[in-house]
């Protein structure tokens, strides 16, 4: 079938849509503030009723995403024991506050509830994530999903083959077949495919874990923001708030930045484990100011690590090409008719999700850090919160129209399920859409 080219009868029918407003964003706040970096649990940042119009004309003929893994338990209980540890010698030495006696409970009922699931497994709160994501895609596309049912089109299912995000995908179905009895014998069993979706991991990218483990640049930078005046005034507040003075004055500097570090990886993990642990709450435990520096922390590792990183240098995301090729391939494969999926659901990890973003171009994804001038949240609009919470999803929907001159295909991109306009020098059918012709998509994206 002819491929053809969006056309002005159907950017006429647009217009309007370049004088609307960006739709709002769901309201994902709270009363106070919070800083869990990119464990912050999922939320979507749009809804339904405020995504624009389909052109006139087009229907869906096919869906992909590349989704993170719900929310986890924490990957092991080092930080709990170490946190432990020294509550543990406050305690023996008569050291705690009131503050401080309340701490240790609440850290032991964290761990059991990590424990009783396997440590790095998916939550609770994780299957909701993906089960509810699932729900909201086929009330997006319930033509799509009744044309599916219809022509019998399978589902492929594709994971890292590490078990949250195996159990991601199955949580995620179960959400598909929840709302779509129908589509159960359609959706294929999750199979595994590390090079696309673990591939941080794998031989074809040693130089990035060299980078990891040994890069003189990435050392230093990270070296240069931890050793901030602003991080043992941190680790101070923190500690004299749950320790006697004498306590605290007899810890190390470094010591009371370690046992600080460890609070704010429990405090960032506990939303995660609500399902499990309803009752631990450690916010009273890290005042917003003292998170939010550690969140900083944090937050410039993954950025360094797994972003934009340092301005001329690729090395953290180019290697998401291959996921970034396979988005297009299997938009081209329906429009070119040798694929007869309906869909092609994976799920990954944040390492592949903060790259691919790079790539894509996603809003406060791509500013890289000069190497004099390292990241700070003043100077830079990444956070890990909103570029990759835990259940992260980028969603590509194909739309075809059929006329006489052959047929038409169009793009959306939903982040989080929020229509996204793709990088800038992609240009939409018409100004403030978040609809792309699929040759104009493959234009910019130098795909010849």
């Amino acid at each position: 079938m002819k491929r053809a080219v969006v056309s002005a009868a159907v950017l006429a029918a647009s217009l309007a849509l370049a004088s609307t407003a960006l739709p709002a964003q769901a309201d994902a706040t709270h009363a106070e503030p919070h800083f869990y970096t990119a464990k912050t649990p999922y939320t979507p940042q749009e809804r339904l009723a405020d995504y624009q119009p389909v052109p006139q004309g087009f229907t869906p003929v096919f869906t992909e995403n590349v989704a993170r893994h719900g929310s986890r338990a924490m990957t092991d209980s080092s930080d709990g024991d170490a946190v432990l540890a020294v509550l543990g010698t406050a305690q023996n030495q008569g050291a705690l506050t009131g503050l401080g006696k309340r701490l240790g409970p609440q850290v032991e009922s964290l761990l059991a509830a990590g424990s009783s699931i396997g440590y790095g497994n998916l939550a609770g709160l994780g299957v909701q994530e993906q089960r509810q994501t699932a729900l909201r895609m086929e009330r997006r596309l319930p033509s799509l999903f009744a044309d599916i049912t219809a022509k019998g089109e399978p589902i492929e299912v594709e994971t890292s083959g590490v078990a949250r995000a195996v159990a991601s995908a199955n949580a995620f179905t179960a959400g598909l077949t929840a709302g779509g009895p129908a589509l159960g014998p359609l959706i294929q069993a999750p199979v595994t495919n590390k090079d696309l979706l673990y591939f941080h991991k794998q031989p074809q990218n040693a130089d990035y874990q060299a980078y990891l483990a040994s890069d003189p640049q990435l050392a230093a930078v990270l070296a240069e923001i931890d050793g901030e005046p602003a991080t043992a005034k941190a680790a101070g507040n923190v500690v004299s708030r749950l320790f006697t003075p004498a306590f605290t004055a007899a810890m190390s500097t470094d010591d009371q930045i370690s046992f600080s570090r460890s609070l704010y990886e429990l405090y960032s993990a506990a939303p995660d484990l609500r399902v499990e642990a309803p009752d631990v709450d450690l916010d009273a435990f890290l005042p917003p100011r003292d998170a939010e520096w550690f969140a900083y922390l944090d937050d410039a590792e993954e950025f360094y690590q797994k972003g934009p990183a340092f301005q001329g240098r690729t090395i953290t995301y180019k290697m998401a090409g291959v996921l970034l090729d396979d988005l297009f391939a299997q938009v081209e494969a329906k429009a070119d008719g040798t694929s007869d999926k309906g869909a092609v659901l994976r799920f990954t990890h944040a390492e592949e999700i903060e790259p691919l973003a790079v790539l894509l171009g996603m809003p406060g994804s791509t500013k890289a850090a000069d190497a004099d001038d390292p990241y700070t949240y003043r100077s830079n609009p990444w956070r890990g919160a909103e570029v990759a919470p835990m259940g992260a999803n980028v969603q590509w929907d194909l739309y075809a129209r059929t006329t006489s001159q052959g047929t038409e295909y169009l793009v959306r991109m939903l982040y989080n399920e929020k229509e996204t306009a793709f990088k800038p020098s992609c240009r939409p059918i018409v100004r403030g859409s978040y609809f792309y012709d699929l040759d104009e998509l493959e234009r910019c994206f130098d795909r010849g």
